[in-house]
């Protein structure tokens, strides 16, 4: 047995700051935090309110952030973070309203969710038959990766800092299950998924990889948004700053064997869009920053050659597609 000590989020002061009331439980190492929260309701406090359902890391009901990381509290053992924190502080989950205690309001998560479409969409010059049947091969579903696990228990929204900071931002969850519905042979439309994605934030994704740390199954969703943003620039093209600054950076030092921002900057922004950035510009300049004066790398040709190796090492079968055709394989007959 291990003597646990709780913080735990009851609102906030009359200051609007957290308020945290503690808890201290005896439980062995192995006890799983949404146990020992339910012993503080049933023998300490019952108005603590939270949420849960299986406690088997199935439903998703009980994401909460504990010592500030999303999790299931479910799965997730008191023993390590005793050992590493030396208490365990439980929020709600980030980025959403807070109704009461540990229970968040998560309409904008499903709001966020319904923009990317999540159904498929058939093609309405050849409906499906009603009843039929349409078969798939392993190897299409093997381009699902592993999208299907996603319990949309939010604990990846709860996480990330761009949900946080831009409406835009559909979100972790979001972009993985439009990547799946992307990917299905059944779907028809594909050409008009990756446009509307490319035009709803697909590029505000900071690629800090907390989604995938907080996922409980593994989706790893930063890795979908990277296909997602791989397809849209070849069915699309690089037509606005996101997808431009993600091809100017690739080509930039591939060229040059350096990062040049100056050009960078103009190839993601354009002549106009860099006006915007005098400012941030003399402001690195002052730092001593040169724009214009970068070394010359003198063996393009290794750099070439890892970029080659680079491009061989990662499967692209199942992402790269001709321009123009939404058909992700034929399914057998």
């Amino acid at each position: 047995m291990v003597e646990v000590k709780f913080e735990v989020y009851r609102g906030a002061d009359h200051e609007g700051k957290p308020h945290y009331e503690q808890f201290k439980v005896d439980v062995p190492e192995t006890t799983p935090i949404l146990t020992a929260l339910l012993k503080i309701r049933d023998g300490i406090d019952p108005t603590l309110t939270m949420r849960y359902s299986c406690r088997q890391a199935i439903c998703g009901s009980c994401a909460m952030k504990v010592n500030g990381k999303s999790r299931l509290v479910c799965s997730t053992l008191v023993g390590p973070e005793v050992k590493t924190y030396g208490k365990i502080r439980i929020d709600p989950p980030g980025n959403m309203p807070i109704m009461r205690d540990l229970v968040t309001d998560f309409s904008p998560f499903w709001e966020r969710y319904l923009k990317v479409d999540p159904f498929l969409i058939d093609d309405p010059a050849h409906p499906t038959p009603k009843g039929q049947v349409t078969k798939m091969s392993p190897e299409q579903v093997e381009q699902f990766r592993e999208t299907p696990r996603c319990i949309a228990c939010g604990a990846c929204y709860s996480g990330c800092p761009s949900v946080g900071e831009d409406p835009e931002y559909l979100g972790p969850m979001a972009l993985a299950k439009a990547y799946r519905f992307v990917v299905d042979p059944r779907d028809h439309a594909y050409h008009e998924r990756l446009l509307k994605l490319q035009g709803k934030g697909l590029w505000l994704c900071l690629r800090c990889s907390l989604c995938i740390e907080a996922c409980p199954k593994e989706v790893r969703p930063a890795d979908r948004i990277t296909d997602l943003k791989r397809l849209a620039n070849q069915e699309i093209g690089a037509k606005e700053s996101g997808s431009r600054h993600s091809v100017a950076f690739v080509t930039n030092i591939e060229d040059g064997g350096l990062l040049n921002e100056f050009k960078l900057a103009r190839q993601s922004l354009g002549m106009l869009g860099m006006f915007g950035q005098i400012g941030k510009g003399f402001q690195m300049m002052r730092h001593g920053k040169s724009f214009m004066h970068h070394p010359i790398i003198h063996d393009l040709d290794s750099l070439r050659a890892i970029y080659t190796e680079l491009n061989k090492m990662e499967d692209l079968k199942h992402r790269e597609r001709p321009a123009g055709k939404g058909v992700k394989g034929e399914a057998p007959a």
